[in-house]
């Protein structure tokens, strides 16, 4: 990994490690041999699955065990994660076998989430549980604040294109109206604009994807006022 690419990636992680090796070891693959980042991985999982937990145990006060449940599942499943790891353009730096090189490893979601747990792993050892829960809530912050407590509901942006098209109306645009922020905590600004509403819906989040899913729920919660138990 060179010295600009390793540290870019520091900046979108918001973290600069005292014990540089750990970083390095987070991102190697098991398929460099036997010094590989199985073992932080397996602490990043339980230090994500407690963190995730507790964010959604005081987010949503009232939700039983099961529901708690499922929506940390949903948060820290592999797509999920892998999403992470390419908003951080994780993998051009991680540190992979000759095999899982050439047949475009960096490039497989197991592998990409994998890195993201190992990462939590390493800053856990490096700086402790309060480094760790920092960068945690920093990088999941944006999904949390979408996240609904029924998860039985389709996502805003599929919602909202099945509402249009049961009216016979054009599908909703999505533009990227403005990009800011420092490098580690990029925050995308999109307007979503509906033929049935007057004016665009503006959301702003660390991804550009869950910045249109908050753009399409608040154009849908738009459209139910205006259209009373419209939303079917």
């Amino acid at each position: 990994m060179n010295t600009i690419s390793r540290q870019r990636l520091l900046n979108r992680l918001g973290y600069e490690f005292k014990d540089p090796d750990l970083f390095d070891l987070a991102l190697t693959h098991r398929s460099c041999g036997a010094r590989n980042n199985e073992r932080l991985e397996f602490l990043g999982d339980s230090i994500l699955n407690f963190i995730i937990g507790e964010a959604l145990f005081e987010r949503f006060d009232e939700a039983k065990e099961g529901q708690l449940s499922r929506l940390r599942a949903q948060m820290v499943k592999g797509e999920t994660l892998a999403e992470i790891a390419r908003e951080f353009d994780l993998g051009p730096n991680l540190n992979l076998g000759e095999g899982e090189l050439k047949s475009g490893g960096f490039r497989r979601d197991s592998i990409l989430a994998d890195a993201v747990e190992g990462l939590i792993g390493a800053i856990y050892r490096d700086g402790g549980m309060q480094a760790a829960r920092d960068r945690v809530r920093v990088w999941y912050q944006s999904r949390l604040d979408a996240l609904q407590l029924d998860t039985n509901r389709k996502d805003p942006k599929t919602e909202l294109q099945e509402y249009l098209q049961a009216r016979k109306a054009a599908l909703p645009v999505y533009e990227v109206i403005d990009v800011g922020g420092e490098a580690h905590a990029q925050q995308f600004t999109v307007a979503c604009r509906c033929e049935l509403l007057p004016e665009a819906t503006e959301a702003s989040a660390s991804s550009r994807r869950s910045a249109e899913k908050m753009a399409a729920a608040a154009a849908l919660q738009q459209l139910s006022l205006s259209n009373p138990g419209g939303r079917g």
